[in-house]
């Protein structure tokens, strides 16, 4: 064989082997690569489940409010200061949905931002029957008051009344066992609210059982002389002791109020704000002259 021939031979063999190991070499390249873009993936995967286990939203077990100011006492539900407990306030006008059938969704109340310094002067008529008509999400509860008996607490009632004052607030509490009140009158509506002034007591009833009967309107307080606006309607024969002030009696609607009652408190419980929630839209007073 002649010198160039075996050259030639030479150098092609040389050329086969290094397109050989090239070939080798991609394919080595290629699974390295399809390795990696899997690990990386997986490692992608992972982290995102990983992420998602730490950072989702815990589940709440339990969204219910807690009840406010809760106690074994029978004075319990006319005790006007206890801490302010969260609610679930409606928002730019929303409102909340009626749990009792007959009620229409309750409008959000108004801001607590009406106060007087001193109570105000008398100025009922004499020979004169008052009615407070209290308009709210649930139906009218109609009040006959009793001037003449509680004179400065009717006065007061009237003259808040006439202000405005009890229009879109909440009826904040509500007790189901032992004592059986619906509780109003406080544009805090949390039973911490007042209009600045406290009036005397007037027209306690005798010690006793059953001494606040069913249809009694009567003011809330946290002591002697310290009734304020805030009122309760008694909506089954009721044994208090006896230190609140009865100015009125309910002489229609005293269904509505044992319907906003048979929804119960919210939470279950048996003192707190009413399950139904329940808003005096607009409170109105009456004056008729005696014949």
């Amino acid at each position: 064989m002649s010198t160039s021939k075996r050259r030639r031979e030479v150098a092609r063999a040389k050329a086969e082997r290094q397109a050989t190991r090239r070939a080798e070499a991609a394919a080595r390249r290629k699974r390295t690569n399809t390795i990696v873009a899997v690990a990386v993936v997986l490692a992608v995967v992972g982290g995102g489940i990983a992420w998602f286990a730490l950072n989702r939203p815990a589940a709440n077990p339990d969204a219910s409010v807690p009840d406010a100011g809760v106690t074994d006492s029978p004075t319990a539900p006319v005790d006007p200061t206890p801490e302010p407990t969260p609610t679930n306030e409606p928002t730019d006008g929303a409102t909340t949905a009626p749990v009792d059938p007959d009620c229409a969704p309750a409008p959000t109340p108004r801001p607590d931002d009406m106060s007087w310094a001193t109570a105000p002067s008398d100025a009922l008529k004499p020979d004169t029957a008052y009615t407070m008509t209290l308009a709210t999400n649930c139906g009218d509860v109609v009040i006959d008051m009793l001037p003449d008996l509680a004179p400065a607490t009717v006065n007061s009632m009237a003259f808040l009344t006439e202000e405005g004052y009890f229009d879109l607030t909440a009826c904040h509490r509500l007790t189901t066992a032992g004592i059986y009140v619906l509780q109003c009158g406080d544009p805090a509506g949390n039973g911490t609210g007042g209009p600045g002034y406290a009036i005397p007591d007037e027209n306690l009833p005798a010690e006793g059982a059953d001494n606040y009967p069913a249809g009694t309107v009567a003011m809330a307080n946290a002591g002697p002389g310290t009734g304020g606006s805030q009122f309760f309607i008694v909506y089954e024969n009721t044994t208090l002791p006896s230190g609140y002030t009865i100015w009125g009696e309910v002489t229609q609607g005293l269904d509505v109020v044992t319907g906003i009652a048979a929804a119960g408190v919210e939470g279950g419980g048996s003192d707190g704000p009413p399950a139904q929630p329940v808003v005096i839209e607009t409170a109105t007073i009456t004056a008729t002259p005696a014949n």
